[in-house]
Protein backbone atom coordinates (compact mmCIF):
# COMPACT_ATOMS: atom_id res chain seq x y z
CA UNK A 1 0.00 0.00 0.00
CA UNK A 2 0.94 3.20 -1.04
CA UNK A 3 -0.48 5.45 1.79
CA UNK A 4 1.97 6.58 4.59
CA UNK A 5 1.95 4.76 8.52
CA UNK A 6 1.28 8.95 9.21
CA UNK A 7 -1.75 8.86 7.35
CA UNK A 8 -5.31 6.71 6.69
CA UNK A 9 -6.62 5.68 3.38
CA UNK A 10 -8.39 8.68 2.14
CA UNK A 11 -10.88 8.12 -0.82
CA UNK A 12 -12.57 10.51 -3.20
CA UNK A 13 -14.36 11.50 -5.90
CA UNK A 14 -18.10 11.81 -7.97
CA UNK A 15 -20.02 9.07 -7.30
CA UNK A 16 -20.64 8.46 -10.84
CA UNK A 17 -18.79 9.43 -14.23
CA UNK A 18 -20.93 12.52 -15.54
CA UNK A 19 -18.18 13.68 -18.00
CA UNK A 20 -14.08 14.31 -18.69
CA UNK A 21 -14.52 18.20 -17.37
CA UNK A 22 -16.10 16.45 -14.17
CA UNK A 23 -13.27 13.82 -13.37
CA UNK A 24 -10.38 16.79 -14.42
CA UNK A 25 -11.86 19.45 -11.70
CA UNK A 26 -12.06 16.61 -9.04
CA UNK A 27 -9.06 15.05 -9.76
CA UNK A 28 -7.11 19.26 -9.81
CA UNK A 29 -8.15 19.26 -6.45
CA UNK A 30 -7.36 16.03 -5.24
CA UNK A 31 -3.82 16.57 -6.42
CA UNK A 32 -4.03 20.11 -4.73
CA UNK A 33 -4.75 18.54 -1.44
CA UNK A 34 -2.13 15.82 -1.82
CA UNK A 35 0.60 18.61 -1.96
CA UNK A 36 -0.62 21.04 0.41
CA UNK A 37 -1.56 18.04 3.25
CA UNK A 38 1.22 15.83 1.97
CA UNK A 39 -1.82 13.12 2.02
CA UNK A 40 -2.16 10.22 -1.16
CA UNK A 41 -5.80 9.94 -1.71
CA UNK A 42 -6.89 7.62 -3.87
CA UNK A 43 -9.76 8.76 -6.93
CA UNK A 44 -12.74 6.56 -7.06
CA UNK A 45 -15.73 7.44 -9.60
CA UNK A 46 -18.07 4.59 -10.88
CA UNK A 47 -18.41 3.82 -14.77
CA UNK A 48 -21.56 2.03 -14.29
CA UNK A 49 -24.39 2.41 -11.14
CA UNK A 50 -26.03 -0.39 -11.70
CA UNK A 51 -28.23 -0.31 -8.39
CA UNK A 52 -30.31 3.25 -9.42
CA UNK A 53 -33.76 3.42 -7.86
CA UNK A 54 -35.01 4.15 -11.20
CA UNK A 55 -34.88 1.73 -14.81
CA UNK A 56 -34.50 6.05 -16.13
CA UNK A 57 -31.83 7.07 -13.45
CA UNK A 58 -28.46 7.61 -14.99
CA UNK A 59 -25.71 5.41 -14.78
CA UNK A 60 -22.73 6.58 -16.26
CA UNK A 61 -20.70 5.86 -19.76
CA UNK A 62 -20.36 2.31 -19.15
CA UNK A 63 -17.07 0.27 -18.65
CA UNK A 64 -15.31 0.62 -22.17
CA UNK A 65 -15.57 4.39 -21.75
CA UNK A 66 -15.05 4.76 -18.31
CA UNK A 67 -12.02 3.32 -18.18
CA UNK A 68 -10.70 5.53 -20.94
CA UNK A 69 -11.85 8.33 -18.70
CA UNK A 70 -9.98 7.28 -15.77
CA UNK A 71 -7.09 6.03 -17.59
CA UNK A 72 -6.41 9.78 -18.73
CA UNK A 73 -7.34 10.90 -14.53
CA UNK A 74 -4.33 8.34 -13.78
CA UNK A 75 -2.26 9.67 -17.05
CA UNK A 76 -2.49 13.34 -16.53
CA UNK A 77 -2.54 13.53 -12.40
CA UNK A 78 -0.89 10.85 -11.16
CA UNK A 79 -3.39 9.56 -8.56
CA UNK A 80 -4.26 6.12 -7.93
CA UNK A 81 -7.55 4.81 -8.94
CA UNK A 82 -10.72 2.86 -7.58
CA UNK A 83 -14.25 1.82 -9.06
CA UNK A 84 -17.13 -0.72 -8.62
CA UNK A 85 -17.48 -3.57 -10.37
CA UNK A 86 -20.58 -5.60 -10.58
CA UNK A 87 -19.83 -8.31 -12.64
CA UNK A 88 -17.30 -10.92 -12.62
CA UNK A 89 -16.00 -10.74 -15.82
CA UNK A 90 -15.65 -6.99 -15.40
CA UNK A 91 -12.52 -8.16 -13.09
CA UNK A 92 -9.72 -8.64 -14.92
CA UNK A 93 -10.38 -5.25 -17.47
CA UNK A 94 -11.07 -3.03 -14.82
CA UNK A 95 -7.65 -4.19 -13.18
CA UNK A 96 -5.72 -3.23 -15.99
CA UNK A 97 -6.16 0.34 -15.54
CA UNK A 98 -7.43 0.77 -11.45
CA UNK A 99 -5.48 0.07 -8.17
CA UNK A 100 -8.50 -0.80 -6.25
CA UNK A 101 -11.59 -3.11 -7.12
CA UNK A 102 -14.78 -2.29 -5.02
CA UNK A 103 -17.20 -4.36 -4.30
CA UNK A 104 -20.16 -3.00 -3.57
CA UNK A 105 -22.57 -3.53 -0.88
CA UNK A 106 -25.68 -5.20 -1.60
CA UNK A 107 -23.20 -7.61 -3.97
CA UNK A 108 -20.73 -8.47 -1.24
CA UNK A 109 -21.84 -11.87 -0.39
CA UNK A 110 -21.27 -12.62 -4.36
CA UNK A 111 -18.67 -15.69 -4.36
CA UNK A 112 -17.63 -15.38 -7.79
CA UNK A 113 -17.23 -11.83 -7.99
CA UNK A 114 -14.73 -11.85 -4.94
CA UNK A 115 -12.95 -14.54 -6.54
CA UNK A 116 -12.82 -12.67 -9.77
CA UNK A 117 -11.47 -9.62 -7.77
CA UNK A 118 -8.90 -11.54 -5.88
CA UNK A 119 -7.60 -13.37 -9.04
CA UNK A 120 -6.30 -10.19 -10.60
CA UNK A 121 -3.84 -9.33 -7.42
CA UNK A 122 -5.18 -5.66 -7.32
CA UNK A 123 -6.54 -4.09 -3.90
CA UNK A 124 -9.59 -5.52 -3.09
CA UNK A 125 -11.89 -2.79 -0.85
CA UNK A 126 -15.51 -4.65 0.39
CA UNK A 127 -18.38 -2.44 1.28
CA UNK A 128 -20.20 -3.86 3.92
CA UNK A 129 -23.45 -4.97 3.06
CA UNK A 130 -26.64 -2.97 4.99
CA UNK A 131 -28.21 -5.92 6.04
CA UNK A 132 -24.66 -7.17 7.67
CA UNK A 133 -23.38 -7.08 10.91
CA UNK A 134 -19.20 -5.93 10.96
CA UNK A 135 -18.48 -9.74 12.34
CA UNK A 136 -20.45 -11.38 9.49
CA UNK A 137 -17.65 -9.65 7.27
CA UNK A 138 -15.58 -11.96 7.99
CA UNK A 139 -16.80 -14.27 5.07
CA UNK A 140 -16.02 -12.24 2.48
CA UNK A 141 -12.67 -11.45 3.37
CA UNK A 142 -11.66 -14.87 3.65
CA UNK A 143 -13.03 -15.58 0.29
CA UNK A 144 -10.79 -13.04 -0.77
CA UNK A 145 -7.92 -14.10 0.70
CA UNK A 146 -8.57 -17.44 0.38
CA UNK A 147 -8.61 -16.95 -3.44
CA UNK A 148 -5.34 -15.23 -3.35
CA UNK A 149 -6.02 -11.50 -2.72
CA UNK A 150 -3.10 -9.81 -1.41
CA UNK A 151 -4.48 -6.85 0.41
CA UNK A 152 -8.44 -6.39 1.47
CA UNK A 153 -9.99 -3.35 2.83
CA UNK A 154 -13.60 -3.33 4.49
CA UNK A 155 -16.01 -0.67 4.41
CA UNK A 156 -18.91 0.55 6.92
CA UNK A 157 -21.70 2.62 5.64
CA UNK A 158 -24.43 2.31 8.04
CA UNK A 159 -27.17 -0.83 8.17
CA UNK A 160 -31.09 -0.86 6.90
CA UNK A 161 -32.70 0.76 9.82
CA UNK A 162 -36.64 0.64 9.39
CA UNK A 163 -38.17 1.67 6.25
CA UNK A 164 -35.47 4.47 3.76
CA UNK A 165 -33.18 5.21 6.45
CA UNK A 166 -30.03 3.75 7.52
CA UNK A 167 -28.08 3.79 11.13
CA UNK A 168 -24.38 3.68 11.85
CA UNK A 169 -23.18 1.26 14.42
CA UNK A 170 -20.01 2.39 14.54
CA UNK A 171 -19.37 -0.92 16.97
CA UNK A 172 -19.25 -2.42 13.60
CA UNK A 173 -15.68 -0.98 12.81
CA UNK A 174 -13.93 -2.45 15.99
CA UNK A 175 -15.44 -5.87 15.17
CA UNK A 176 -13.87 -5.51 11.61
CA UNK A 177 -10.97 -4.56 12.75
CA UNK A 178 -10.59 -7.59 14.89
CA UNK A 179 -9.74 -9.39 11.73
CA UNK A 180 -8.86 -7.15 8.73
CA UNK A 181 -6.48 -4.22 9.04
CA UNK A 182 -7.67 -1.51 6.91
CA UNK A 183 -11.41 -0.58 7.60
CA UNK A 184 -12.85 2.44 6.42
CA UNK A 185 -15.47 4.79 7.17
CA UNK A 186 -17.93 5.63 3.95
CA UNK A 187 -18.66 8.99 5.35
CA UNK A 188 -20.87 9.79 2.14
CA UNK A 189 -23.41 6.65 1.90
CA UNK A 190 -23.89 6.30 5.29
CA UNK A 191 -26.17 9.53 5.25
CA UNK A 192 -28.20 8.08 2.47
CA UNK A 193 -32.33 7.52 2.52
CA UNK A 194 -32.26 4.79 -0.03
CA UNK A 195 -34.98 5.06 -1.95
CA UNK A 196 -36.27 8.39 -1.20
CA UNK A 197 -39.39 8.82 -3.77
CA UNK A 198 -37.72 8.11 -7.19
CA UNK A 199 -34.26 8.39 -6.16
CA UNK A 200 -31.99 8.01 -3.31
CA UNK A 201 -31.85 10.75 -0.55
CA UNK A 202 -29.65 11.58 2.23
CA UNK A 203 -28.65 14.26 4.39
CA UNK A 204 -24.21 15.52 3.65
CA UNK A 205 -25.07 17.48 6.81
CA UNK A 206 -23.60 14.78 9.11
CA UNK A 207 -20.74 13.62 6.98
CA UNK A 208 -18.13 15.52 9.02
CA UNK A 209 -19.57 14.50 12.34
CA UNK A 210 -19.73 10.80 10.79
CA UNK A 211 -15.99 10.92 9.99
CA UNK A 212 -14.77 11.92 13.21
CA UNK A 213 -17.13 9.49 15.29
CA UNK A 214 -15.37 6.69 12.66
CA UNK A 215 -12.19 8.15 13.58
CA UNK A 216 -12.67 7.61 17.59
CA UNK A 217 -13.81 4.18 17.21
CA UNK A 218 -10.57 3.28 15.35
CA UNK A 219 -11.44 3.61 11.43
CA UNK A 220 -7.97 3.42 9.42
CA UNK A 221 -9.40 4.79 6.48
CA UNK A 222 -12.13 7.56 4.78
CA UNK A 223 -14.24 7.40 2.04
CA UNK A 224 -15.85 10.81 0.60
CA UNK A 225 -18.25 11.21 -2.57
CA UNK A 226 -17.59 15.01 -3.81
CA UNK A 227 -18.88 17.54 -6.47
CA UNK A 228 -18.39 21.04 -7.18
CA UNK A 229 -22.17 21.30 -6.97
CA UNK A 230 -23.73 18.22 -5.85
CA UNK A 231 -27.09 19.43 -5.85
CA UNK A 232 -26.34 19.08 -9.95
CA UNK A 233 -24.58 15.60 -9.52
CA UNK A 234 -26.18 13.15 -11.48
CA UNK A 235 -26.46 10.26 -8.52
CA UNK A 236 -26.16 10.44 -4.92
CA UNK A 237 -26.79 14.49 -4.80
CA UNK A 238 -27.97 14.36 -1.64
CA UNK A 239 -25.05 12.82 -0.09
CA UNK A 240 -21.95 14.18 -1.81
CA UNK A 241 -19.09 16.17 -0.06
CA UNK A 242 -19.27 19.23 -1.78
CA UNK A 243 -15.82 19.81 -3.17
CA UNK A 244 -14.42 22.71 -1.68
CA UNK A 245 -15.12 21.38 1.94
CA UNK A 246 -13.26 17.87 1.38
CA UNK A 247 -9.55 19.45 2.30
CA UNK A 248 -11.38 20.99 5.73
CA UNK A 249 -12.84 17.65 6.27
CA UNK A 250 -9.54 15.80 5.76
CA UNK A 251 -7.63 17.88 8.35
CA UNK A 252 -9.77 17.09 11.09
CA UNK A 253 -9.13 13.73 10.58
CA UNK A 254 -5.38 13.19 10.01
Amino acid sequence: MNATDKYPIIIAGPCVIESQDLLNTVAEELVRINNELHTDIIFKASFDKANRTSLHAFRGPGMEQGLKMLAEVKAKYGLRLLTDIHESWQAAPVAEVVDVLQIPAFLCRQTDLLVAAAHTGRIVNIKKAQFLSGKAMRHPLNKALESGAKEVWLTERGNTFGYGNLVVDFRNIDDMLQFAPHVIMDCTHSVQRPSDGDTTGGDRRFVPAMAKAAKAFGSNGFFFEVHPQPDKGLSDAANMLPLNQLQHVIQSII
